[in-house]
Parts: structure tokens; C-alpha cells; sequence
């Protein structure tokens, strides 16, 4: 029998709903990041950089593209015969299909997968973190304190604590209770879903919780170890991480990367990043181009001014175009002579000449202000903006738009325009 001392985990079943028309169509751990990456990549190349060789990848809301960009996993050196990645979506069971109902009931159907390998321990990641991190020292840290389950922690400030689920530890680390969400926090030790587990003891809290509706880790896993007395750990963790799940957020971790000093660099020898990279020609900028402080994605054609922007693969700018403090994703065609501020484009868009984007005061959006706010646009993958028209701030647009859709060619700011069809 294969024996593996550690596997990981991943879920990437999420469907992120607070990036808006960006994950209407697409998991959120495939949506595009930092020019020519997705946002799994992360969590997948600290696994190989860690030497943990075998990770599921557990999918379930429009797993197409997450499916197509892990493949067979030859980026990130996952193509093993025994080990590499595998995609584990929910299937049908002869008695009823179900769908994975909570982070831990994913892994308990999935049991079978882990028991071949019979690991010794088990990690279980998130696939929607931008972060490094060397899985290898916590499982250090995890061996040196006995313990059986450890938990990422990260601190942070006091005033946010009560946004996460908390741990309270004694002076060695050990943990000796936690609050989800708590008003008055005890302590500022956030909680990171990174867990690793000795397998026994996964397995026995899986099988006797099986039943619980919605299995949680958070919920249900961790307060039944630490009731039966099991060791459980903080692991504490001063790297960069960023949860990108608004756009607020997504935005200013892209824009985190174009920073002199970048606090999240890509480009370390040490602990690269991997990806599936499609097999396209260099950059081309135009003798008229001006780029300043800019990520520009291979295949991609300036011919306009791009500025503290991230510009995915094969996107074409056109003449006279000015771009600032944007996310355009691959492949998309945005004309001559437009205007973008604080846009943020899905790929595959077509944006018309002269059109203007982020444009005037900032007003409330008026269907969804808890995901389009910030100042941003928000464009829809495969979207089309015609000629001419003018988008204000807190805007979101979806869908092939005609000039009908725009009041005297304008879209004020606040307004949703969402095509049928393209519905979320």
C-alpha cells in the first residue's frame, strides 16, 4: 500500500458570491490574478514548494475552467503516478447525489481518496488565498507539540477580530478556546483555514459528525476535538495574506503587486509561482505607448497609455486609450481613444472606441452596494460596451450591450446593467 506522511486537501468548491458577475460563471479559485496566474495557483505551488506531492482539489460550482487549468497538474509538477493532483468533484452515489453541503462534509466524502494513501497527517487548504507559505515548518511545529490538530493563525488587529474565528491560547500555543465571530474578542489570533489534522483523529471526528447537516470545520470538527480533549495547536503566521473575497479586496491585492517594493513578490527564485501558461508570443509595445508601474501579460498589445494597472494575456489597448489603477483580464479588446478608471474587465470583453469608464461621483450601486462599491466598475466576462458611452463609479455591466441600454449613451454612476440572459 502507498504511504504518504502528509496530503493536502483543497477546497475549491466556492462560489465567492461577493465578487459579483466575476464568479457568475466561474469558481472563484479560477478567476484570473495578478496578470497571468489564477487565484489556486497559490495555495497549489506553496504545496509543491512545502514537498507535499498529493493534494486533491475539491470542486463543485462551475468547476469547467478550474478543471481545463489544473489539468493533469504538469505546472506544478503534480503529474506523478502515485500522488500528483486529482480532482475531486461531488459525484452521484446510487442512493441520492449530494452536493458537498459544508467545508468538512467535502472531505468526508472523499474519505476513500485520503485512505488510499494512508497518510499520516492530512492538510486542509482553502483555494481562495493569496499567500506563501511553507506547509513543511507547520507540520514541524505540529510533530514538536504532539499535537493533533494544528490551525494556522494569523494575528490581527483587535478592532477586525470579530470578523474571523478566533483562537485563545495558553503561553505554549496550545489552544484552549475559540470564538466564531466574537463581539468582545479574547484575543487577536485569527483563525486562517489552513488546518493539518493526524488522520486518525480526522477520521474518527468525520465519521462520528457525519450526520451533522452542513459539516463544518469551524462549526462542528474543531469544537468536537477540542471537547474530547485532543491537543490542538496555533500555529502562528506573519507572512502576506490577503483573502481576495470582495472586490474591494481583489483589487487591492492586484494593485498590492505593482507597488516598488512589492509586500507580495512574484518574482522570488526561492518559491516561484506556478502556472498553466498558454503558449504565446512576448509583449509588444508600440513606439506611442507609455506604461508606468504596470504588470503587462504575454500577448498583450499596448498602444495607449497604461498606468498602476494589471493587464492580463492577450489583451489589445488601442490608440489614444488611458488606463489607471485597472484589472483587465486575458484577452480582452478595449478600442481607441477610451477612458478607464478603477475598472476591473473579465476576460474575453470587447470595449468600443471612445468609451469612458469610472467616470464622475461616487453614488451607492443601487442592486448590490455590499459588492460594488469602492469606486470600482465591475465588467463582466464576455461583455460588450459599444462606442461612445460614458459608465460612472459603483457600476456594474454584464452582458452584449447596445447603445439602447445607455440614456443618451451614458450609464450614471450607481446603476447595474445586467442583460438577461447573463443573469447571476
Amino acid at each position: 500500500m502507498v504511504k504518504k506522511e502528509m496530503i493536502a486537501m483543497l477546497l475549491a468548491g466556492g462560489q465567492g458570491s461577493r465578487l459579483g458577475v466575476f464568479t457568475s460563471k466561474v469558481a472563484k479559485p479560477a478567476v484570473a490574478f495578478g496578470g497571468k496566474y489564477r487565484i489556486i495557483d497559490f495555495p497549489l505551488s506553496n504545496c509543491i514548494n512545502s514537498g507535499v506531492d498529493t493534494v486533491g482539489v475539491l470542486t463543485q460550482y462551475q468547476p469547467l475552467r478550474l478543471n481545463t487549468h489544473i489539468g493533469i497538474g504538469i505546472p506544478w509538477d503534480l503529474d506523478r503516478n502515485i500522488g500528483g493532483v486529482t480532482v475531486l468533484p461531488p459525484y452521484e452515489k446510487s442512493a441520492n447525489s449530494e452536493w458537498y453541503t459544508g467545508t468538512a462534509n467535502a472531505i468526508y466524502q472523499n474519505l476513500d481518496y485520503m485512505e488510499s494513501y494512508n497518510p499520516e497527517y492530512v492538510l486542509i487548504l482553502s483555494g481562495d488565498h493569496i499567500y506563501k507559505m511553507d506547509y513543511e515548518v507547520m507540520l514541524d511545529f505540529h510533530k514538536q507539540n504532539g499535537a493533533e490538530v494544528t490551525i494556522a493563525v494569523m494575528p490581527v488587529p483587535i478592532e477586525e477580530a470579530k470578523r474571523f474565528g478566533i483562537m485563545i491560547t495558553d503561553k505554549d500555543r496550545r489552544i484552549t478556546d475559540f470564538e466564531e465571530k466574537p463581539e468582545h474578542p479574547r484575543s487577536n489570533l485569527a483563525s486562517m483555514g489552513i488546518y493539518i489534522f493526524n488522520w486518525k483523529t480526522l477520521k474518527e471526528a468525520l465519521l462520528t459528525n457525519a450526520d451533522q447537516p452542513g459539516l463544518d470545520f469551524g462549526k462542528h470538527i474543531i469544537p468536537y476535538c477540542h471537547k474530547k480533549g485532543s491537543p490542538l495547536y496555533a500555529y502562528e503566521f506573519n507572512g502576506y495574506w490577503k483573502d481576495v473575497g470582495t472586490l474591494s479586496s481583489y483589487w487591492e491585492a492586484n494593485m498590492e503587486l505593482i507597488d516598488i517594493v512589492p509586500e507580495f513578490n512574484l518574482y522570488e527564485e526561492y518559491w516561484k509561482i506556478y502556472t498553466k501558461s498558454e503558449i504565446l508570443p512576448p509583449q509588444y509595445l508600440s513606439s506611442d505607448s507609455v506604461v508606468e508601474r504596470s504588470i503587462i501579460g504575454e500577448g498583450s498589445e499596448i498602444y495607449g497609455q497604461v498606468y498602476n494597472s494589471v493587464i492580463g494575456c492577450g489583451v489589445t489597448v488601442g490608440e489614444g486609450t488611458v488606463i489607471r489603477d485597472s484589472i483587465i483580464m486575458n484577452e480582452t479588446q478595449i478600442g481607441s481613444g477610451c477612458e478607464l478608471h478603477k475598472t476591473i474587465v473579465a476576460e474575453n470583453t470587447v470595449i468600443e472606441d471612445h468609451v469612458r469608464l469610472g467616470i464622475g461621483e461616487e453614488v451607492q450601486n443601487e442592486t448590490d452596494p455590499h459588492i460594488y462599491n469602492s469606486g470600482i466598475v465591475a465588467v463582466g466576462e464576455k461583455s460588450l460596451i459599444p462606442q461612445g458611452v460614458t459608465v460612472g463609479k459603483n457600476t456594474v455591466i454584464f452582458g452584449v450591450t447596445g447603445p439602447q441600454d445607455y440614456d443618451n449613451g451614458n450609464l450614471p454612476s450607481g446603476k447595474t446593467l445586467i442583460k438577461a440572459g447573463d443573469k447571476q
